[in-house]
């Protein structure tokens, strides 16, 4: 990330070095969220998963995810992220409470856990997050790609899914009855 103009005095953003060098020392925390569409009695009928370039260059499928900055609250992030990944009109409907349905545990190496990340140690705490607007994925995000529930829970969609966030979306959805 370059700075361009007058540095914030109390960013809380890193330069790349700087991030590269607490990854190696730090977990991280982040947050993740997966886009639901309800029916009017508050039913989960369907999901949106995000197409992504991986750093390797595969097309991958992916959630809405990012950090937490110091400073800033659990519901100020996932909204934030929400908003970058989905666009200013997807409306998302977040919880009343910021307790997640599951805490991922991320590791650089497998074997530690079923959840990966090649970069870094992060814990990431993980919502079902409905969505009542228009979604026009912005930032990396290729598409965001909208399917029934029973779609996204097939072997060939999770496996589409990097780092295990596979187990994650089959909790996410076990979490809101939706399995």
């Amino acid at each position: 990330m370059s700075s361009v103009g007058t540095p914030d005095p109390n960013s809380a953003w890193l330069a790349d070095d700087e991030l590269a060098e607490i990854r190696r020392r730090l977990p991280l925390l982040y947050v993740e969220a997966l886009p639901v569409r309800t029916d009017g009695l508050g039913r989960v009928v369907e999901v949106g998963l995000l197409l992504r370039a991986s750093t390797s260059g595969a097309i991958t499928r992916s959630l809405v995810s990012g950090r937490v900055m110091y400073g800033e609250t659990l519901r100020d992030a996932l909204f934030r992220h929400l908003e970058k990944d989905l666009g200013p009109m997807a409306f998302p409907q977040l919880p009343a409470s910021p307790i997640p349905f599951s805490v991922a545990e991320y590791f650089p190496f497998p074997g530690q856990s079923q959840y990966t990340d090649p970069r870094q140690h992060a814990v990431s705490l993980a919502y079902v997050v409905p969505v009542t607007g228009t979604c026009e994925p912005r930032q990396d995000a290729l598409e965001l790609t909208w399917m029934p529930t029973a779609d996204a829970a097939s072997k060939s969609v999770l496996n589409d899914l990097e780092g295990g966030r596979g187990s994650l979306v089959l909790a996410a959805l076990a979490s809101v009855g939706a399995l």
